[in-house]
């Protein structure tokens, strides 16, 4: 079967979908969760084909970990899942209602975006959290996961979409694209009239893609060079803390921290220790000049690193003047992901929160929480970095449209 074909699939079922009832989306949700832990040996069993495949192509230790499956994290696909079902259902809730003086009254309500073309790269958890927010907001989708994860991919998305026909949910509302071919992106993101959005994660090199190339919208997801700021002052045993966190527990995701900054005024006390708990932890560490002198085995950063997102254990670190300069290395190197300022000051807490342009903006907190499940919205599908139509954690509201239902008695206008 072509792409198109798959596509023109996917719109027959998203009109039956769109009107779908939340009982039938929320049992199908619930008995998809069952169905991945039913087959998890067999899950696990392509997922180690791919893993063995990318070591042969000597993949990264870091992304790797983004490709491997276990136990736990089937459990967490399938508890997202069940998570997804619990949560209200947007699709047809009314934002808002007027009564015009005419007699009209016109409600905005909620509805689905119709069919949504998800590109991805090497997380296969990411096909079962595409799946389940789709289908519990109305949407049909189209999936095209990367070729070093399609074994695991493939097993999963023929799985859950079992699982949902048989309980209650069109047939055909989840395609997933086999092909391997780099024109298969291509060809998806050109299906004007067909795919209503496209949403690419992944890295740089595929969202520009993506963005410079599709002839239908975009939301851009993922992209995550992340700083954290550690003001004059702070709390450095709770600075070193989130440092270590937002760079350490999960290196390859994109909300882990990519360039750490430093007051100048806190260097000399802070930057010598947490450099070499940073080191210990297996980070390499590209610095600018003045940190090079307090520290031992840093590479000099280039002007590159500074706006390079690593997904790795390495570490831009940058002494800065003042917060204005922090702001202003923000602005023009980060990416509107995620940041963060680790300060006792009230002020500048607030003006680096009203200051900084991005989806994520915290106080004293790693920016590893960017995360739907974190944000308590469930799964997501994944962390918008624009301004239009969404941003931040893209939950169930944020794959829905508007559509503005009036009722009259007879008007017409003047």
């Amino acid at each position: 079967m072509s792409i198109r074909e798959q596509a023109q699939l996917a719109v027959l079922a998203e009109r039956q979908l769109a009107v779908t009832s939340t009982k039938i989306k929320n049992r199908a949700l619930n008995a998809m969760a069952e169905a991945l832990l039913g087959h998890e040996k067999e899950i696990l069993a392509e997922n180690a084909k791919d893993l063995e495949a990318g070591k042969a192509k000597g993949m990264r230790p870091a992304m790797l970990d983004r490709l491997l499956l276990n136990h736990k994290r089937i459990c967490e696909m399938a508890e997202g899942l069940n998570q997804v079902a619990e949560l209200p259902d947007p699709v047809g809730n009314i934002v808002e209602g007027r009564t015009l003086p005419n007699g009209l009254t016109i409600m905005k309500t909620r509805t689905p975006l119709g069919v949504i073309g998800i590109i991805y790269e090497a997380r296969p958890n990411v096909t079962a959290d595409a799946i389940g927010l789709c289908l519990k907001s109305g949407n049909a989708v189209v999936l095209k996961g990367g070729s070093e994860a399609l074994r695991s991919n493939t097993k999963i998305a023929g799985v859950l979409a079992e699982a949902a026909e048989q309980n209650g949910i069109p047939q055909g509302s989840v395609q997933f694209i086999t092909s391997t071919d780099h024109e298969a992106v291509q060809e998806l993101i050109s299906l004007r009239g067909l795919i209503d959005v496209v949403i690419p994660r992944g890295g740089a090199r595929l969202i520009h893609a993506v963005v410079e190339n599709a002839r239908v919208p975009v939301i851009e997801t993922g992209l995550g060079v992340c700083h954290t700021y550690v003001d004059a002052g702070a709390d450095y045993e709770m600075a070193a803390r989130i440092a270590i966190n937002a760079k350490v527990q999960r290196p390859a995701v994109c909300n882990s921290m990519e360039t750490l900054l430093v007051h100048k005024d806190a260097a000399g006390e802070f930057l010598p220790e947490m450099l070499r708990q940073l080191q210990e932890k297996g980070v390499t560490i590209l610095g600018d000049e003045s940190t090079r002198k307090l520290g031992q085995n840093i590479l000099p950063a280039t002007e590159e690193d500074w706006a390079t997102e690593y997904d790795d254990l390495r570490l831009s670190v940058k002494v800065v003047n003042s917060l204005d300069e922090a702001i202003d290395h923000i602005a023009r190197y980060g990416t509107r992901h995620s940041e963060c300022i680790v300060t006792r000051s009230y002020e500048n807490a607030r003006k680096f929160q009203h200051c900084v342009d991005a989806a994520a903006v915290y106080v004293n907190a790693s920016t590893r929480f960017t995360d739907g499940f974190q944000y308590g919205f469930g799964a997501e599908i994944g962390i918008s970095t624009q301004k239009l139509h969404t941003r931040g954690p893209m939950a169930l509201p944020e794959l829905t449209t508007y559509k503005y239902l009036i009722n009259g008695d007879g008007q017409i206008r003047e």
